[in-house]
């Protein structure tokens, strides 16, 4: 029999709709405009984008709508995975950042500052009550620190960090991060500078690029 070759590698994409004291949110713009950029672009060989979605920035009362997002990744025969490597990327805006920000890890804790978009406002509540403490934390199995070096070279004003807060990127995260373990799929949780702080056109870039160095460290 002969060689089988690398693995394909599908990416999904997700953004959020706008939430209290952020009217315009630059993920759910990045994540709808994606794929005609990037279909513009072009992908490296054997990366492919799959879907991009923008969810309500909401917890509890989304979180069907975010696991039927992620079950949509799942296509499998007879209990095997043939899609290859599949890999979540989530695309969260911090609105006092000046740089990109990979998250590495999600901790087990809703404690949310305000209210979501749907109202809720949980405080110091497991995410997972399954898994115990919310202390609690779940690292990505994505290489942050190569995807990390490949931004940097390219010129991007990033940072590596351990706190996607406790709102509802956190939230979304650690939910995927479970899902991901469950599935043999990959996640990773990217914050995002408001447009103001940096443009459109570089953060369209920026994303692509991270797609590119997200597969190019699987």
């Amino acid at each position: 029999m002969g060689s089988e070759g690398p693995k394909a590698i599908t990416i999904h994409v997700t953004g959020f709709k706008k939430f209290l004291g952020v009217s315009e949110n630059p993920t759910e713009k990045i994540a709808t405009n994606l794929k005609s950029y990037v279909e513009k672009r072009g992908l490296p060989s054997g990366l492919s984008l799959g879907s991009c979605t923008v969810l309500d920035t909401a917890g509890d009362g989304a979180k069907s709508k975010l696991y039927e997002v992620l079950e949509s990744s799942v296509v499998s025969v007879d209990g095997k995975n043939i899609n290859g490597t599949v890999v979540w990327v989530h695309l969260g805006v911090n609105s006092g950042a000046t740089k990109f920000a990979i998250e590495r890890q999600a901790v087990n804790e809703a404690h949310f500052r305000c209210p979501d978009e749907l109202g809720w406002q949980p405080q110091h509540l497991p995410i997972a009550v399954e898994d115990g403490s919310i202390s609690k934390a779940k690292e990505t199995s994505c290489s942050t620190e190569a995807i990390f070096e490949l931004l940097k070279k390219k010129g991007f004003e990033v940072v590596q960090s351990d706190d996607a807060g406790r709102f509802v990127c956190n939230y979304v995260y650690y939910h995927s991060l479970r899902f991901a373990e469950q599935k043999g799929h990959k996640s990773l949780f990217v914050h995002v500078p408001l447009f103001s702080k940096i443009d459109e056109d570089t953060q369209m870039q920026f994303v692509a690029s991270l797609l590119e160095a997200t597969a190019a460290t699987c």
